[in-house]
């Protein structure tokens, strides 16, 4: 098993910061902690996230929130939770409130999210830094446009936070280092947390941080 300080010491692996987009996954409002659907613990993680989006804007690196839309009916939807959305529950629907990004996120003066664009597969610019990029399964690189546009950035670091660990993050995770993407974790900044998990992960090369360390890897102050 790799280990942290190894990681960090792989010239194959270690992050290259002047070069990195922060990654958020799914950090809607219908998967805030308190939602009726909600992920236990996901609010809790977003002063952490704050802080560490802040210190990407600070530094004048890209931030891509990648989201979910959920159609009526649930037929862009991954097959365990077509059930639920045929059986009419709303959750992240194009259009509502529960789909947008959670409070703080965003920088001030930013859109609400355009669910035309995105579920056509296109970014949307959500201000100098920010992006924003549909992902209709659990990994943000599966049949999206999030590849093209960090290349087009000149991006070859990806640094994730978000929603639910297990699932989205940790598939996405992977998909980047698929594609020869150098790739972090902030730990503090993801939901569903466990030692095992983050182990396991840095078995595959990823970099594991605190949000609190991003001011000084980034050259700025969080």
């Amino acid at each position: 098993m790799t280990t942290d300080a190894e990681a960090s010491h792989d010239p194959y692996t270690a992050p290259h910061f002047a070069t990195s987009a922060l990654i958020t996954i799914d950090v809607q409002r219908d998967f805030l902690s308190e939602a009726l659907y909600g992920v236990p613990g996901t609010t809790e993680i977003l002063p952490a996230l704050r802080r560490t989006v802040a210190a990407f804007r600070d530094a004048g690196r890209p931030v891509v929130h990648i989201v979910r839309l959920y159609e009526e009916g649930g037929g862009n939807a991954d097959l365990v939770r077509r059930r639920l959305l045929e059986s009419g529950a709303r959750i992240v629907a194009p259009g509502s409130s529960g789909s947008e990004l959670a409070d703080g996120l965003l920088p001030e003066g930013a859109p609400l999210l355009d669910p035309a664009l995105l579920l056509s597969g296109r970014p949307q610019r959500l201000g100098p830094y920010d992006h924003a990029v549909f992902k209709p399964r659990w990994g943000a690189f599966h049949r999206t446009c999030l590849e093209e546009l960090l290349r087009d950035l000149g991006v070859d670091t990806l640094v994730f936070t978000g929603c639910n660990l297990p699932n989205c993050p940790r598939a996405s995770i992977v998909q980047a280092s698929e594609r020869d993407f150098r790739v972090a974790l902030v730990r503090d900044a993801v939901s569903r947390v466990t030692e095992s998990a983050l182990s396991e992960l840095a078995g595959i090369g990823v970099e594991l941080l605190e949000a609190d360390t991003l001011g000084r890897v980034l050259g700025t102050r969080v």
